[in-house]
């Protein structure tokens, strides 16, 4: 296990200063290109409290940088919404989704999402509303676990993740799709959305009488970002570093964690199987993609050492 004591990153005036600008940039341009959103003041606060408060939270939030720098960018997706910059699939995808998973039901030929829908239970509706709830928490809570066990893995894991974010995105501009979810509630006519739905997800939100879904979804950046599905990327990548690291029987967990978010994604029409296939090619390759930089990229590969070195 790696050793906290000392620290390389010291609390003297240069360090002040540049946190400080930082967050006042941030805040500023935010405000300029998003709106002002509490949640801005938040992650400035969480930030500044975790740099300052004492020396291994400041390695901390200093390796986490990394994932604070995917977010603030996912944010900013708001301010440019990818159907102004290309077509937005609806038929074409919903169509190809039929006639490869399609099932047949009372004489009808429809997507799984269909079948799901009409056939959903409450149990299930509860199961997949908690199997989504860890699309973000469970990387988190590995990254945390890898950060006081090895460090070095902890900042490989988040490159990682934030570059097979960046291949979806790239996806997401270049072929936007809309979620299942849209063709149901308006066909197969484009309307320019810049807020999201819950669909299944209602569900869960009326059954324990709470609106955590309905207060996530409202600040999604893109309505047409359904393929790929980075939900069904995220447990790939903790998966595999999971079992590179040897975790052992978490990765059990792990692996149910995989499963459930994927069939999740599909019966609570947020995703076709087609999306979710697309999340795990985008997955497997983001990892590859990041293995070949880290063997191939000399001047990366030091700066990973350097970045390292500063959070030991």
């Amino acid at each position: 296990m790696d050793s906290d004591t000392g620290s390389s990153i010291t609390v003297n005036v240069r360090s002040v200063t540049v946190v400080s600008i930082a967050s006042f940039a941030y805040l500023l341009f935010s405000a300029f290109l998003v709106g002002f959103k509490p949640d801005q003041v938040v992650l400035v606060f969480l930030f500044n409290l975790l740099f300052y408060a004492s020396a291994i939270t400041r390695k901390f939030v200093t390796g986490f940088t990394i994932f604070v720098g995917y977010w603030v960018i996912f944010d900013y997706m708001k301010a440019f919404p990818n159907y102004e910059y290309a077509t937005v699939h609806i038929a074409d995808v919903y169509n190809f989704e039929k006639h490869l998973f399609g099932i047949h039901f009372q004489g009808k030929l429809l997507t799984p999402n269909e079948y799901l829908r009409i056939n959903s239970t409450t149990f299930l509706d509860v199961m997949t509303g908690f199997f989504y709830l860890c699309w973000i928490p469970v990387p988190m809570g590995f990254a945390v676990y890898l950060f006081f066990t090895r460090r070095r893995q902890f900042l490989l894991f988040l490159f990682t993740f934030v570059l097979v974010n960046f291949v979806g995105f790239i996806v997401y501009y270049t072929f936007p799709v809309a979620p299942p979810w849209y063709v149901q509630v308006h066909g197969f006519t484009f309307h320019e959305l810049r807020v999201g739905s819950t669909a299944g997800l209602a569900k869960f939100d009326a059954y324990f009488n709470v609106s955590i879904f309905k207060s996530l979804y409202t600040k999604g950046s893109n309505v047409f970002a359904a393929m790929p599905s980075l939900h069904s990327s995220y447990p790939i990548i903790v998966m595999y570093y999971g079992l590179k690291n040897k975790v052992g029987k978490a990765n059990i967990f792990l692996g149910i964690v995989m499963i459930g978010i994927w069939f999740s994604a599909v019966y609570l029409s947020h995703h076709y199987i087609l999306d979710v296939l697309a999340g795990i090619l985008c997955a497997i390759i983001g990892i590859s993609l990041f293995n070949l930089i880290m063997a191939k990229v000399a001047p990366f590969r030091r700066f990973v050492d350097s970045y390292e070195k500063l959070i030991r």
